[in-house]
């Protein structure tokens, strides 16, 4: 197919980034680079790639409120965050309901661990996980991956291609390591460093601690604070003169 009869006017690398970003547009999931190069003639992985970014690129230069990501091993178009609210108004009875938290718990234990039995899943969790799978299993978050090898033979479980379109990744892969998830617990828990004690002041006393008088000013301190002591032993003082 020649290119360049596309459009009037258009190169035929114009024309060939409108045909790529058609197939983009037009796709209800997202589009593997493998399938545009079935559908485009003589067009190559870093060809689609440059031409993502040169639309993307040309995007955000014209302040386009879509772009194209990639997400469960494909392209897709999407519409920018900032414009998610009137989108909610629009879509506001279409839209997914949230998962729960249990939903949640028992779909990153069956991420990290997968291929994964139930058992195993409630052994994490510490409760009874059926309910939850059977509802991740209805929204296709996740699927059977055949049985183990343990007693029984226990169904197995694994996430989906959905589950990468819905939390907005392109490979399981991109999910946080465990262990890098444990590291930040750690430095938030990490309490602050402790200011270093008082340093003694001029005279070598540390803070808080009462330092002693000369005798003549202990006497002068006595005197102000008990008058009738002072007068007392002034006129003792003058009874053995």
């Amino acid at each position: 197919m020649d290119y360049e009869e596309v459009g009037v006017g258009q190169t035929a690398p114009d024309s060939l980034k409108c045909v790529v970003e058609a197939l983009v547009f037009a796709s209800d999931e997202p589009i593997p680079s493998r399938q545009i190069q079935e559908i485009v003639e003589n067009v190559t992985p870093a060809q689609i790639r440059k031409i993502m970014d040169t639309l993307n690129l040309e995007y955000k230069q014209t302040g386009r409120a879509f772009q194209i990501v990639e997400a469960a091993g494909g392209f897709q178009m999407v519409t920018r965050e900032t414009y998610s609210q009137w989108l909610r108004r629009l879509f506001q009875k279409k839209i997914k309901s949230r998962l729960s938290q249990a939903a949640l718990e028992t779909l990153s234990v069956i991420a990290f661990r997968q291929p994964v039995s139930r058992t195993e899943v409630d052994a994490i969790r510490g409760v009874n996980s059926e309910g939850v799978i059977h509802t991740l299993l209805e929204r296709k978050l996740i699927t059977l991956s055949g049985r183990g090898d343990g007693p029984g033979r226990p169904l197995l479980y694994k996430t989906t291609k959905e589950f990468l379109r819905y939390f907005g990744i392109n490979d399981i892969a991109d999910l946080p390591k465990p262990r890098e998830i444990e590291e930040l617990l750690k430095e938030e828990e990490r309490p602050e460093a402790s200011e270093p004690p008082d340093k003694p002041d001029g005279g070598g006393a540390v803070a808080g601690e009462k330092k002693s008088l000369p005798e003549s000013d202990e006497r002068s301190s006595e005197a102000e604070t008990d008058p009738q002591r002072s007068a007392g032993e002034a006129s003792t003082d003058g009874d053995a003169a």
